[in-house]
């Protein structure tokens, strides 16, 4: 079997149970219907409330974790279009001009959805409550693997994205949205587990599943023709399109929220990389627009707004363009797994890409207004996790993970949990060890949780712990 005809396999882990009648007409490819259902998904629907760079932003204008999945998907699918319909990408496979440009799509669309709140900061509020407690919650004697404990220490929101997807967004079975192996493949940006770390190679500087998916993933695997620390070709695409959309992007929202102006942006580049070409070449375009527009009558706001956003099409169309040219240069390594780097270092636009991603770095990522409610988010990640904690352990046998919680208000709590995490946890085939199913449950609701929701149940569940409110229904929006 050819080797693109396996990376597109339009399989599923459960085979289709639908009615041979009911959709004679279906027009959509198997790898279409999979953008379908992680679109129509809930978690997609709550990231519309989850950081991107701002965290609780109230201006609608700023990205949302949401809008920025939705661009990376665009980005990634227009790779897609052009290397699948110009350059001939694995047209020896059934509906690759269709597929090709949908899994892409799919898995731009997908990519963030295990991230808690708070964006990175949230990924860094847990590791940090795993490493302060490691000893008595993780420690010997609880049965955990060196992965196992390694899966906390090092909690990852692509890892939980798998999860999330696979085991946790129930329909009707244990096989969560039931997505085809070729989708569940290139979702994997980095396929090693959290004891097979590299961080001299790009799809193994961090990890991409669980100990607890282990056995799907060498499932996957076995029917894409991959293996550990080998990445779908596709892959490489979307992280790409990924590091395009917030480098170019997050700057963009840094002039829209007005920490900085798109003439800092110009001065920047030409500072730091004005004798790189590319980076040369798009502020030249992005100046000569610009002097035109001062000539309209445009407030000194408008002119800052419209000059930002030619420089956003000047940059995205540089970058994008080097994604391109670069996968094909690689095109034969990145087909055998040898290509251990990601495309854009390897490519004329690297040094505009690094140039952004430190201005980003200095002048949005450590502005002080971020730094002040990042703060606020690692505090009530942490406060938190102590009362789903004690809810979660606080249980009359424990060996049974569904039984009657030993307080009112661990109970309250416990019940405060997702049903469908409930249901994996106290699921009698969950072979994992308990102490890690209660670490897992834990990790499951506070990453399926969004910015406002953590902040407002945060403040219910410390009065009512505090003895200052009486039980109420939980608040809305979660399930």
């Amino acid at each position: 079997m050819h080797a693109w005809t396996r990376l597109l396999s339009p399989e599923r882990r459960r085979p289709s149970q639908r009615p041979a009648t009911l959709f004679v007409n279906e027009a959509r490819t198997e790898i279409e219907r999979d953008f379908d259902r992680v679109l129509l998904s809930t978690p997609v629907r709550r990231m519309a409330d989850k950081t991107q760079v701002f965290p609780l932003e109230r201006n609608d204008m700023v990205r949302t974790r949401l809008t920025h999945s939705h661009e990376v998907a665009n980005l990634a699918r227009s790779v897609g279009i052009d290397l699948a319909f110009n350059h001939a990408l694995a047209a020896d496979t059934p509906n690759a001009l269709r597929d090709v440009p949908a899994l892409l799509a799919t898995i731009g669309l997908a990519h963030d959805l295990g991230n808690p709140p708070f964006g990175h900061q949230g990924e860094a509020a847990i590791q940090r409550w795993f490493r302060d407690r490691a000893e008595r919650i993780l420690g010997p004697g609880h049965g955990l693997s060196p992965a196992m404990r390694e899966d906390f220490l090092r909690f990852e929101g692509n890892a939980q994205t798998l999860r999330l997807l696979t085991k946790l967004q129930l329909i009707n079975d244990e096989y969560g949205l039931n997505l085809t192996y070729a989708t569940l493949a290139a979702l994997m940006k980095y396929p090693v587990g959290a004891d097979r770390i590299d961080r001299a190679r790009a799809p193994t500087r961090k990890h991409g599943f669980f100990q607890s998916e282990r056995a799907l993933v060498e499932d996957i695997w076995a029917h894409t023709g991959l293996g550990e620390g080998r990445r779908h070709p596709l892959t490489c695409i979307m992280e790409a399109c990924d590091d395009i959309a917030y480098s170019v992007l997050d700057a963009e929202d840094a002039v829209k929220k007005r920490l900085v102006s798109y003439s800092d942006i110009i001065a920047f580049l030409r500072h730091s990389a004005g004798d790189d070409a590319l980076t040369a070449d798009v502020v030249r375009q992005a100046e000569e627009e610009h002097r035109k527009y001062r000539h309209e009558q445009l407030s000194p706001s408008e002119l800052n707004d419209i000059s930002m956003q030619t420089f956003r099409i000047r940059a995205i169309t540089g970058l994008m363009r080097a994604v391109a040219e670069t996968f094909l240069q690689h095109r034969a390594a990145i087909d055998s797994g040898e290509f251990d780097r990601d495309l854009l270092s390897t490519s004329n636009a690297a040094r505009l890409l690094d140039t952004l991603k430190q201005f980003n770095y200095r002048h949005a990522y450590r502005h002080k207004s971020v730094l002040r409610i990042e703060l606020t988010g690692f505090r009530v990640i942490h406060g938190l996790m102590d009362i789903f904690w004690q809810g979660i352990t606080d249980r009359c046998d424990p060996a049974d993970p569904a039984s009657a919680r030993r307080s009112p208000y661990s109970s309250y709590v416990y019940g405060l949990i997702s049903e469908n995490y409930r249901r994996v946890f106290e699921s009698p085939r969950n072979d994992m060890p308990m102490r890690y199913r209660e670490a897992q449950l834990l990790t499951d609701m506070i990453s399926g949780m969004t910015d406002s929701y953590a902040v407002s149940l945060w403040e219910e569940l410390r009065e009512l712990r505090d003895g200052h409110l009486d039980p109420l229904p939980p608040p809305t929006g979660q399930s």
